[in-house]
């Protein structure tokens, strides 16, 4: 019997940890892992790094667990950094295998040898070159546990020939089989937020992406009711924190320190739930909130706590902490909420262009509760934040990080997860172009996911920006892409629809039948620029 290879320890490695699933545009330098791979593992090809890392990220974050991504060298690390900087922001768990020259001649810098180390910055949780070829299952063990635990991308980086080399039988990698996160809440620290709550007479809260997840949501809207506060969602938040259609939800926190002043000034005391306190936008001088305005922070995030303008921050797991503050907190009276949020009209039908308001409304009136909406259409996020709720968690998607090329990408990863829960992305179209390769993926392994993309001819959002700051764009218009063709030659079924009533139509029959879809649709909805934005 042949003498086991590095390779078939690391094989045996994924398997323990859930690793089967491979995301990958791979290279040369991945050859020899990748040749003649086990039955039970199973290859998803992207035809762009952006797009491997983006449908890993929507795995990784549907599932709660890592994922597994293959990378080639310094190219194919290269073009994935963005991603990656948004998977860490997305707080998604990621295995990433980065490829290497041999070793053996590594000194002498040959053809595709990567200067990997510093290439992706900041933004990988852990970055690992195993010491020694048999170190390799070791280094993937703890970039598994770095991923899980600190939510984001751990890289390790592979030489080519340590694949072959032969596995030493006697040796026990230095990463440990099971890692247990405790979810016991210290009493101390909760009794510390309940003394700040309990005092204050006008108390309100702050939920972000860290606690969107069932636990959290239910102790936060009997706490939000308890309290008799409002709650806010974070600005620019990845994902919804409480349901966006409970009578206390108040709405999306303004991105910039005068207005985020006026909204907390009421407010004594603000209890901030899986976000940090505060993330802005714009520059504007001046502290956060007023003085009289007492601030503290619930979140598992170490970095969320360090920059947080707060009185006191609590580093637990978000669920558990929320549930044993309404052990502690008194009950107030139940009046109505001292701030409600208001959704806009229904712009009704029109004979004249379609905006945002028409498709967003119409979704509105269709989509189940239990529908993941992702957003990746800048200049129209207020219209969608105002029109469409997260009614479940999971329920929306968003690239906190802010840059282009994600949703597209993360919805299949997401679809791939949660086969039957409906999954729709709503896409501008310079935003489209920047992962529409992704289309490919989603065709060729039947991921039922729509994108409906809102077609308005530019990069509006820019177009926006540059009238607030008092000036003209310069950047052209792209109205004569052909978007839908592009869908179609990557295998994808596509359509326009330029009018109301073609709207009203496609939406009748795309939406009911989003949960049973097992292909993907692009729809390319044709409308005017919107007219303002607040960012």
């Amino acid at each position: 019997m042949a003498q086991p290879t590095v390779r078939d320890a690391a094989i045996e490695t994924f398997r323990a940890r859930g690793l089967t699933r491979m995301f990958a545009n791979p290279g040369s330098t991945e050859v020899p892992f990748l040749i003649d791979l086990p039955p039970d593992f199973e290859f998803v090809l992207g035809l762009h790094e952006g797009t491997v890392v983006g449908m890993a990220t929507g795995f990784a974050i549907a599932r709660g667990e890592p994922a597994l991504v293959l990378l080639h060298t310094t190219a194919g690390l290269g073009n994935a950094v963005g991603a990656l900087a948004t998977a860490r922001v997305n707080r998604a768990p990621l295995v990433v295998l980065v490829g290497q020259q041999d070793r053996r001649h590594l000194a002498h810098e040959p053809f595709l040898a990567g200067r990997l180390d510093g290439l992706a910055g900041a933004y990988p949780v852990s970055v690992e070159q195993p010491i020694r070829p048999q170190e390799l299952s070791g280094a993937i063990g703890r970039a598994w546990h770095a991923a899980a635990t600190r939510r984001g991308p751990a890289l390790v980086v592979v030489p080519m020939d340590d694949w072959l080399e032969p596995a030493d039988e006697d040796d026990q990698p230095a990463a440990a089989v099971t890692v247990l996160r405790a979810a016991a809440v210290d009493p101390a620290a909760v009794g510390a937020l309940a003394a700040l709550l309990d005092a204050a007479e006008h108390p309100a809260l702050v939920v972000g992406a860290g606690a969107d997840e069932p636990r959290a949501w239910r102790a936060l809207v009997e706490l939000a009711e308890r309290l008799d506060a409002p709650v806010w969602q974070e600005s620019f938040g990845a994902r919804a924190g409480f349901p966006q259609d409970h009578p206390r939800f108040a709405g999306h926190l303004p991105s910039d320190r005068a207005k985020l002043r006026a909204v907390l000034e009421p407010f004594d005391a603000v209890l901030v739930v899986g976000a940090p306190a505060f993330r802005q936008y714009a520059f504007v001088p001046g502290a956060f909130y007023e003085s009289g305005t007492r601030v503290a922070v619930v979140t598992e995030d170490p970095d969320e706590a360090h920059r947080s303008a707060a009185e006191l921050v609590v580093l637990a797991p978000v669920g558990p902490t929320c549930e044993a503050l309404l052990e502690c907190v008194a009950e107030r009276a139940r009046d109505a909420p001292p701030v409600a949020f208001e959704r806009p009209r229904d712009p009704g039908p029109t004979d004249g262009p379609l905006t945002s308001a028409h498709v967003f409304s119409a979704l509105a009136r269709r989509l189940p509760p239990d529908a993941i909406v992702f957003e990746e259409a800048p200049s129209s996020k207020p219209e969608l934040h105002a029109r469409i709720p997260a009614g479940a968690p999971l329920g929306f998607l968003s690239p906190a990080m802010g840059g282009l090329g994600f949703a597209i990408p993360a919805s299949i990863g997401v679809r791939m997860a949660l086969p039957k829960r409906p999954v729709l992305s709503i896409v501008g179209d310079g935003a489209s172009l920047y992962a529409i390769q992704a289309l490919w993926s989603a065709a060729q392994y039947g991921v039922g996911a729509v994108f409906v993309i809102l077609a308005n001819g530019g990069y509006t959002v820019m177009d926006r920006l540059a009238e607030l700051q008092g000036g003209a764009s310069v950047w052209p218009r792209f109205p004569d892409i052909d978007l839908s063709g592009l869908a179609r030659s990557f295998g994808c079924p596509a359509r326009r629809v330029s009018t109301y009533d073609e709207l009203e139509a496609a939406f009748d029959e795309i939406v009911p039948g989003l949960g049973g879809r097992d292909e993907p649709l692009f729809l390319e909805v044709a409308v005017a620029p919107d007219s303002h934005f607040v960012p």
